[in-house]
């Protein structure tokens, strides 16, 4: 019995110390417990669920993750790299070899062409012929332009993030046209009571989108699947122009350029609260992202400058002066990222940019009256149409 009783305790005993060994391990054992130890994961910010039929987010971080330099996407990898000029008072495209800066081709197209927009699959180039109501399409493997499309007042043509509309924003006809992508034909018309809709850009997600009331000062904030007006708001600034539209990379924040107010507009998408203006520079115009994500170009239209704005700092950190002045309107970035293209809106001329440096590189001859030159082919997924926003 007294070797039962003395067996009990010696087993409650070693007990007692494995528990204590398990809550105060040696220090040695600690030691190479955390040596040892693997350190959980951060965190990871879940990509919003998108428009249905939309590609994914890639990163809900950077939605141009997919823009970065060279990756061309296979669809646009073998055709010849081109800035395409609309000349609106010369109804005509200069064709620009950027490799030496030169005009290689001049293509008649409509009255008063605006814009060159890339389609949603990225395989067309779609002339805004705005006073001609029609589109010419131009096949930017051959640079030979197709049988126009009869579209009436195409100032500017966007896509829906999934691919299931063109969008042609009719400026004087106050209307949104929902089109079919391809063949162009009316699906919806969507009314507007402002005056002047010609820019937009879409949410992360795609269910919503800004556009820019030029001549009524105002903004409106869209559906994307129910095509129905849901906000709008009249700018704070008397007699605003509000112009080009873009998304920040992290997809919280839209930039308004606006070319009376010289500057641009800052406002949170989806509370659509009155938004705040960071002045940049006279006859402020155009917005694009650099192929890194870290910057936005400005172009500043009525002093001839480019402002950059940095992401990161959420300030303006730089201007770049075109020498000789200028009329810096709209364009887009090399498919390398080193080069800013801008046509010259007043001057008949392009302008080519060093990204690294801001220096000039080239001034260009063209038509009269260029406006959004598109460079192609570029990286991206699809195309939300303008001179080229791609994700």
């Amino acid at each position: 019995m007294r070797s039962a009783t003395r067996a009990a305790a010696l087993f409650a005993g070693a007990l007692l110390a494995l528990l204590a060994g398990c809550s105060s391990p040696p220090a040695r054992t600690e030691a190479l417990d955390t040596k040892a130890a693997v350190p959980p994961d951060r965190p990871k910010m879940a990509a919003p669920a998108g428009l249905p039929g939309m590609p994914p987010v890639l990163d809900p971080k950077d939605i141009y993750a997919a823009d970065r330099p060279g990756q061309l996407p296979p669809v646009v990898r073998d055709f010849p790299s081109r800035v395409y000029v609309p000349n609106t008072n010369s109804n005509s495209v200069s064709v620009i070899d950027p490799t030496t800066y030169k005009v290689i081709e001049t293509i008649p197209v409509g009255v008063q062409p605006q814009h060159v927009v890339p389609s949603w699959d990225m395989k067309t180039l779609w002339v805004n012929n705005n006073r001609g109501h029609t589109l010419t399409p131009i096949d930017p493997a051959t640079g030979v332009a197709g049988k126009p499309v009869e579209v009436h007042d195409p100032y500017n043509l966007y896509f829906t993030p999934n691919g299931k509309y063109a969008i042609v924003m009719a400026s004087l006809d106050r209307e949104l046209v929902f089109r079919d992508p391809h063949t162009m034909s009316p699906l919806k018309v969507t009314p507007v009571s402002c005056y002047g809709v010609n820019h937009t850009d879409f949410s992360a997600d795609g269910k919503y989108f800004v556009v820019s009331c030029e001549f009524s000062g105002e903004l409106l904030k869209v559906d994307t699947e129910t095509m129905e007006v849901i906000g709008q708001q009249k700018l704070p600034f008397h007699g605003a122009m509000p112009q080009d539209v873009k998304l920040s990379p992290d997809g919280k924040t839209f930039y308004i350029a606006d070319m009376m107010a010289h500057g641009v507009w800052v406002l949170d998408g989806a509370k659509f609260t009155t938004p705040m203006l960071l002045p940049t520079g006279k006859g402020c115009h155009g917005l694009y992202i650099s192929r890194d994500s870290r910057v936005m170009y400005i172009s500043n239209r009525g002093e001839g400058s480019i402002s950059i704005f940095d992401f990161a700092q959420d300030r303006l950190t730089d201007k770049w002066w075109l020498p000789d002045g200028g009329s810096p309107d709209m364009g887009g970035v090399s498919a390398d990222g080193k080069v800013l293209w801008l046509s010259g809106r007043y001057d008949a001329e392009v302008y080519a940019i060093d990204t690294t440096t801001g220096k000039q590189l080239a001034r260009i001859p063209v038509g009269s009256g260029p406006h959004g030159l598109a460079v192609y082919p570029q990286p991206g997924r699809y195309s939300l149409g303008h001179t080229g926003v791609f994700r």
